[in-house]
């Protein structure tokens, strides 16, 4: 039974449109508003727990068919079209445990919460295929991380830059993954920062909305001064005015690539430290941190809101 072009995410079989097969084929059929999508961007979209690199690598082995036949990883859907995304089984450990100190804010038996230091990358990745955050928790939870981000990102349901601090969650289960991870793409996670930002702020709060996409100009950066791009909204509040930068709470409502680095540049204030939207410093890292998480656990239900302290670079802007 075929699903109509215009009904989103149709989709065979049921395991599949829940998102609760390890391997094995799943099938998509292209709504009526995905059409015009690159195919990695719709199957990324369909399917945010897969990693970006992941679904390339599947789409160039020819693992992901459109109507029948291998496509490039930039054709364009259209309307009707008919995905067969072939899952492979899961493949042996390839990231290996290491002794990495560890500061846990929460676990159990679905779930970690730790306030990742800056300077220590999330998972492995070209110039970094040890001493990761990942390294760090397969050596801590024993191995006990859902596979569903395959072998270089077992347990990472969302991610922080090497140089931000603070509140991360990671998923032991398959099941808590699946859940974290709908939480946070149906923007039902609470995710407040704080920042140390240059110059001085002519309004003590306000909400930055813009559009960010890759910047024209360098495509290694993001940028809000695009014409095409995803919509991205971030409330922001001066917590403490210095001379010449504040200490700022930001709430992100959106989860875009680099949101507050770009959204603070794109009003003049860029956070201290962040040589790549602002300007170098003696500042040695983007003072940026993921001072407080919160979302529903996915087994209980119960809500939960965890808390990071402020690193030691912080406190002479307290």
């Amino acid at each position: 039974m075929s699903n109509p072009a215009g009904a989103r995410g149709a989709e065979l079989p049921l395991q599949a449109r829940a998102g609760f097969v390890a391997c094995g084929v799943i099938s998509l059929v292209v709504p009526a508003s995905a059409a015009g999508q690159r195919l990695d961007h719709y199957v990324r979209a369909e399917r945010p727990a897969w990693s970006r690199s992941l679904l390339q690598k599947w789409i160039a082995a020819g693992q992901v068919r459109v109507n029948g036949r291998a496509v490039k990883a930039s054709y364009r859907v259209r309307a009707g079209d008919a995905l067969e995304i072939e899952v492979p089984p899961p493949q042996p450990l390839a990231t290996p445990p290491e002794q990495i100190p560890l500061a846990v804010l929460y676990e159990d038996a679905d779930l970690i919460v730790v306030n990742k230091p800056p300077g220590l990358v999330v998972h492995p990745a070209a110039g970094h295929a040890a001493g990761t955050l990942v390294n760090a928790l397969l050596h801590h939870c024993r191995g006990q991380l859902s596979g569903i981000g395959g072998v270089e990102r077992p347990g990472i349901v969302h991610r922080l830059d090497k140089g931000t601090s603070g509140c991360l969650v990671a998923a032991k289960t398959d099941a808590a993954h699946r859940s974290l991870v709908a939480q946070f793409k149906g923007r039902g996670v609470t995710k407040i920062y704080r920042a140390v930002c240059r110059g001085v702020f002519a309004q003590p709060s306000g909400r930055i909305e813009t559009l960010i996409g890759r910047s024209p100009h360098d495509r290694k950066k993001m940028s809000a001064r695009v014409t095409r791009g995803r919509p991205a909204v971030t409330d922001y509040r001066v917590l403490k005015q210095h001379a010449d930068g504040a200490l700022v709470e930001l709430t992100l409502h959106t989860g875009r690539t680099h949101q507050i680095r770009v959204h603070m540049a794109h009003l003049g204030h860029p956070v201290l430290g962040d040589a790549v939207y602002g300007r170098k410093s003696e500042v040695a890292r983007p003072l940026l941190h993921a001072y407080k998480l919160g979302f529903t656990h996915p087994v209980t239900g119960q809500p939960m809101t965890f808390t990071a302290p402020l690193p030691a670079d912080f406190r002479p802007y307290e």
